[in-house]
This record gives structure tokens, sequence and C-alpha cells, in this order.
């Protein structure tokens, strides 16, 4: 008879803690040039931050770096603490908040990220880092190409060869054989090769040379007086002036009659040259839209450059130390307050 054996199932390893993800864009930004992980990365910190610092540093980039969601996931410590803890890592040189702006047009938001880096850095190193950030440009989206056609992808299947086509079948013996094609026949071209050089098109000087014997008939040029005084009347556009202003110049006070068109537009258009108006300085060229990057307080929130908050913190959050906030302890004498009370009690 057999016997059973009964035995516990093996239990399932514990799985790695769960941690609150950011929303596209937030959330925390791992700095580079960092060492290593070690065991004792945060040893010279309070029992606190050390704590914390190490589940920070666990965390991948895009995790939830709000006081909220890290509270919700540290049971050891409050939102208090959390801040409080922040904060501290922010002066040690850990971590920067900064507002980031992104998107581009009218599609611009800002976004709220936090900078951590396992290795301390100091102010000066902050300062550059999140200014070459800044300076970035934008990220543009990156263009899909078009899907390609069925008949460029996939090339159409040969037809079926049968034993008529086939190459390897021989030709059938014929009677009389084929006429040969003639001489002048492989000296056809096709429509697309006949024509080797596209029209050039009109540049606006010829165009207002050619318009000038529609407007006067005394001032009719052919196409190769106008071909001649192209050059001439192309200084006058240099020169700011548009086809209206040319024409007017041309037609204006012309004499009963003209005996050389050409010669005339040639000796208007070399006395009436227009001055040359000085143009004003072309302006710079655009830059490359930029990624603008605030720094932000760690303790209020206050956004600025990140030269203007060292380590991490703002003026008034520097200057205002912790315990300031809270009210001052007045020491009572308890006995002298409650014989106080009873003689009020007393009076009438």
């Amino acid at each position: 008879m057999a016997t059973e054996h009964l035995s516990p199932a093996l239990r399932a390893p514990a799985s790695s803690r769960p941690y609150a993800k950011a929303s596209p864009g937030y959330g925390k930004r791992t700095a580079p040039g960092q060492r290593a992980p070690r065991v004792n990365d945060f040893d010279l910190m309070p029992e606190r931050e050390r704590y914390i610092a190490g589940y920070v540093d666990r965390l991948p980039d895009g995790a939830a770096m709000d006081i909220k969601s890290l509270a919700k996931h540290l049971p050891l410590y409050g939102q208090m603490a959390v801040s409080s803890a922040l904060k501290a890592l922010g002066v040690a040189g850990h971590l920067r908040r900064v507002r980031c702006r992104t998107g581009k047009g009218d599609q611009v938001r800002w976004v709220s990220r936090t900078y951590w880096s396992r290795t301390a850095r100091d102010n000066e190193w902050w300062d550059a880092f999140l200014t070459a950030e800044g300076s970035h440009p934008t990220p543009e989206a990156a263009a899909i190409p078009p899907p390609a056609k069925a008949a460029s992808a996939d090339p159409a299947p040969a037809p079926p060869l049968n034993a008529a086509a086939s190459p390897a079948a021989p030709p059938e013996p014929t009677a009389h054989p084929a006429p040969a094609a003639p001489a002048s026949a492989p000296l056809v071209m096709p429509e697309q090769h006949r024509q080797t050089t596209p029209p050039v098109a009109a540049s606006p000087a010829y165009l207002a040379l050619a318009q000038l014997g529609r407007m006067d008939t005394r001032l009719a040029l052919s196409a190769s007086d106008c071909r001649v005084l192209e050059p001439l009347a192309a200084a006058w556009f240099t020169r700011g002036v548009d086809t209206h202003y040319l024409t007017q110049a041309l037609t204006a006070g012309l004499p009963a009659q003209v005996g050389s068109p050409v010669g005339l537009v040639r000796r208007r258009l070399t006395d009436k040259l227009p001055p040359q108006v000085a143009s004003s300085p072309a302006p710079p060229p655009a830059a490359a839209p930029g990624r603008r990057l605030l720094a932000e307080c760690t303790e209020c929130g206050r956004p600025g450059a990140p030269e203007a908050l060292p380590d991490g913190l703002c003026r008034p959050c520097r200057a205002t130390p912790p315990e300031a906030h809270a009210a001052p302890t007045v020491e009572r004498d308890v006995h002298a307050l409650v014989g106080q009370l009873r003689d009020l009690t007393r009076l009438p």
C-alpha cells in the first residue's frame, strides 16, 4: 500500500514594493555622471534621511516624487517627515526640484520634475547642469514615414509561364521570315526625352518690360529688347521699387512720336534710376526654441533661476530656521494659576 506524504507548498517569493508612477513628463529624473550604487552611499546622513534616500535611489525614472506619494509607500514616516527629509537631501546635494516647459506652439505646459543624484553635488555643479538642461532645444516629435505602397513593398508576382511563352521552348518554324524593322525605327524617341531643357521662368524685370507695350503702344518692345534691358530694370527692383512704380516712371510724359522704343526705355532706366535707400539691418536668425527650466524651492515650491536657489532653497526658507515656526514654550506656575482661579470663583 502506497503511503501519501503531505508536505506544505513552497512559499512564493515576496514581490518588490510597488511604487507610484507619475504622469508622462513628470516625476524622477536621474542626473548623469553618478558612481555605481554602494552599501554605504548614505551612511553619513541621519537614519530618517538615509532610509528615504535609499528608497528614492531605487525608484526608476518617471516615478512619482511628490510628498504624498512617497509618504504613502513609506510606512515609517508621514508627510511632514518626508518633506523635512527631502529638504535635507536637497541641502546635501542629492536632489533638485524644477519646473520644465514642454511642448511646442500652443500646446505648451509646465511639468514638475525632481533630478536625483546618488553622488552628492555642490551648488556650482547643479547650476551648470540645470542651465544646460534649460538650453536644450525642445524635442520635436519624430516624423513617422508614410507606409510604403503595396506595389513597392511586395513586387507583383510574375505571370505563370506556359509552353508557348516559355523562354526555354524553341520558336516555331515559319514559312516566311518576319520582315526586318526599318532602320529609322530605333531613332524614334519618347515624348519625355525630346525636351531636354525646361523653360526658365521670366524674372519680374523681364515681365515689367514686356507689359510696357500693352500699357502704351509707343513703348512696344521685342523679346530681344526685353532681354537686353532686363539687367537695367532689375537694378530698380534691387532698390525697393515694384512693378507699378517702374511702369509709371517709364510711361510718364512720353512724346507724341517714339522713334526707338528700346533707346528711350534704356535712357529712362539709366537717368531715372531711384536712389539707394539704406535698408534696416537684417534681424538675427531666430534661435532654436528652448526648453525653459526653472528651479523650485524644496521647502515652499517657489520657482526661480538655479543660481538663485542655493541648496535648493529660496532666501526666506534659508533665513528662517525650522524651529522659528514653533511657538516658544512659556513656563507657568501651575499652583499659582490654580490659586488665581479659585479666588475668581469666590468673588460675588
